[in-house]
């Protein structure tokens, strides 16, 4: 039994397209390339990969392109039936807290998307736990997190910051937690070094932590369609020169986290 917050399930079940904002927005595209640019980077070749919070595949498909071995787990059963249709790559439903595979069983675990779904710190802590028990020693554990900053960026990058509803996206950016009022789902945000923290408090070595979009993101996210592909060739090169700049790398909504078992 997965323990999901109804208003998530009902967020990626009825309201929200990941393959599409991955895929057609300015800043999806953005970031779909950046994380598969990263994963490419760290990940050995042919390697047993754990896709955990791997939604409808969107990454998985691609992994399973380039070799490796890739188990999907989601705790939405409508993405997990869409994802199983692929046909390269296996999909179950689960819970990050609560894996089903077997101790050191996979080469990589990925958790793109359940750390900033977990806001309970000691909710995050068990996935993290369970991402480590099935890695094999010496794999990785990769982690994605949302930035602190994001929706404040989006927010006054967009026209939709206003007096009267600064406070929606203040309180978040002050505690971290998200309560779906600001138009995103139940969430936390982190800070980057707090999400480097929770890896090296879980156990793993040589954490590094990278700004995934970079600061071309909230530029790409107001693009109109048609001029994308004019403006993301910079976009990324920008990213990657400026990913692990203390300065910079919270310019962007999201970051990678990669840790070693």
């Amino acid at each position: 039994m997965v323990d999901l917050d109804p208003l998530i399930h009902e967020f990626y079940r009825d309201r929200y397209v990941e393959d599409d904002r991955l895929i057609r927005s300015g800043h999806g595209r953005l970031e779909f390339l950046r994380t598969q640019e990263l994963l490419r980077r760290w990940l050995p070749p042919a390697s047993d990969v754990l896709d955990v919070g791997g939604a409808t595949g969107i990454h998985a498909r691609w992994l399973a392109e380039d070799g490796h071995r890739v188990t999907l787990v989601d705790p939405v059963v409508e993405h997990v039936e869409q994802a199983a249709t692929v046909g390269t790559f296996s999909a179950e439903v689960g819970d990050a807290r609560h894996l089903r595979q077997a101790d050191a069983s996979v080469d990589a675990t990925l958790l793109l998307g359940p750390l900033y779904h977990l806001v309970e710190a000691s909710d995050r802590a068990q996935a993290l736990s369970e991402a480590l028990r099935v890695t094999r020693p010496g794999g990785l554990v990769i982690a994605a997190g949302i930035n602190r900053y994001g929706g404040l960026l989006e927010a006054g990058s967009n026209g939709h910051l206003t007096p009267e509803n600064l406070h929606l996206f203040a309180e978040p950016f002050a505690s971290g937690r998200n309560d779906g009022r600001s138009g995103f789902t139940v969430a936390y945000f982190h800070h980057a070094d707090e999400l480097a923290t929770e890896l090296v408090t879980a156990g793993l070595s040589d954490v590094e932590i990278l700004g995934v979009e970079g600061p071309a993101a909230n530029v790409l996210q107001n693009t109109p369609p048609d001029a994308v592909d004019t403006l993301l060739p910079s976009a990324v090169l920008l990213a990657r020169q400026v990913e692990s700049d203390p300065n910079l790398i919270s310019a962007g909504f999201h970051f990678l986290a990669r840790g070693r078992r």
